[in-house]
């Protein structure tokens, strides 16, 4: 009888990012993300595609020139400690992770982070 190892369920989730932030997790071999900056308290991945395209878009595009959006993946037992919170419109969907958990939230990212959509 052969014994696998069961992979925990994930649920993808999405972050925009500027070039900035992009290299910082590029140098982390896209396995994770960089711990927030002073005044940055929470890291916030989103929920819906269409929000994130549009921050990407609409804000990263204004302030650096560039915007991505990343996709990745976490263990969903763990990411079901951060509630979903609803930031605006029915469909502006966002999870908060308090920067001091952030190291650990890093350790449940299933996977890469991969960029799936660049607007400049």
């Amino acid at each position: 009888m052969s014994t696998t190892l069961a992979t925990p369920p994930r649920v993808p989730a999405l972050r925009t990012t500027g070039p900035e932030e992009l290299k910082l997790v590029r140098a982390l071999n896209s396995r994770a993300w960089p711990p927030r900056l002073p005044g940055q308290p929470i890291f916030y991945p989103v929920r819906n595609e269409d929000y994130a395209i549009r921050i990407a878009r609409d804000w990263n595009v204004k302030h650096s020139g560039v915007g991505f959006v990343t996709r990745f993946e976490v263990e969903s037992e763990f990411l079901s400690r951060y509630p979903v919170r609803q930031a605006g419109g029915e469909t502006i969907l966002e999870l908060w992770v308090p920067a001091e958990e952030l190291d650990e939230f890093n350790a449940h990212i299933v996977g890469e982070i991969q960029v799936v959509h660049e607007f400049r």
